[in-house]
């Protein structure tokens, strides 16, 4: 698929960064549409197909995070990047809450957005060209990863994206251990930054999910090395 058979929204207020970002990702042959206002950039997304969705948190009218997540609602599919000068780890936990799938902190440089559109423009491309029934299962959980619906021991588990993200990473690699780096690389496409808690935030979110309710627990804590999923012994 080409790129200009892509479609982006960018959902930003300083007309000047989103005319930039657009004018970028045109030269580069993608199709882009600008909303400078959270509720325009909300309709226009429920209006149209887009391939992904770049988005501001301190928008007008509605913020971005209220936009993703009725964006996610929607299409629990499309990648949703956040491109924000909120760089705290709470700000980017409650983004990856609310359904982005990456967080980029402003200033930025181009290349590094472009690399990382392209990354979500393939993986998504790959998923539509091989969908068809594929079920994951370790013990008594299962994850469809063409419905994302999870279910442990028949009791079915909402997860969020980066939550069900995470899941999947774990259970394709069942029984190796993975370190925080190899999950921040993995999950969120990031160099692993030792200064943020969000892998032991969402492994903690998991196991309230995964394992807090049930007798066999899945996910384990290798102390220095990090997080391996398999059956309890």
């Amino acid at each position: 698929m080409t790129n200009d058979s892509r479609k982006i929204l960018i959902v930003e207020d300083d007309s000047r960064i989103a005319q930039n970002i657009s004018k970028g990702l045109r030269e580069k042959g993608f199709e882009t549409e600008i909303a400078y206002d959270g509720l325009i950039g909300n309709k226009i997304a429920a209006a149209n197909h887009f391939d992904l969705v770049i988005l501001d948190i301190n928008l007008p009218s509605m913020n971005g995070y209220e936009v993703c997540k009725l964006i996610r609602q929607r299409d629990p599919n499309v990648p949703i990047l956040m491109l924000t000068a909120l760089g705290e780890p709470d700000d980017k936990i409650e983004g990856f809450n609310v359904g982005a799938d990456d967080y980029i902190v402003k200033p930025f440089d181009f290349r590094e957005l472009l690399a990382r559109v392209n990354v979500f423009l393939k993986r998504s491309q790959f998923d539509a060209e091989n969908t068809g029934s594929n079920i994951l299962r370790v013990a008594d959980l299962e994850i469809n990863t063409d419905t994302k619906i999870v279910v442990r021991a028949n009791h079915a588990i909402d997860l969020t994206p980066k939550e069900l993200a995470l899941l999947e990473y774990l259970v394709r690699n069942k029984g190796r251990v993975v370190s925080k780096t190899d999950i921040a690389e993995k999950v969120w496409d990031m160099n692993f930054d030792s200064g943020t808690n969000v892998v032991e935030v969402y492994i903690n979110f998991l196991r309230k999910k995964i394992d807090r309710d049930f007798d066999t627990k899945l996910i384990h804590t290798k102390s220095g090395m990090g997080y391996v999923l398999k059956e309890d012994s």
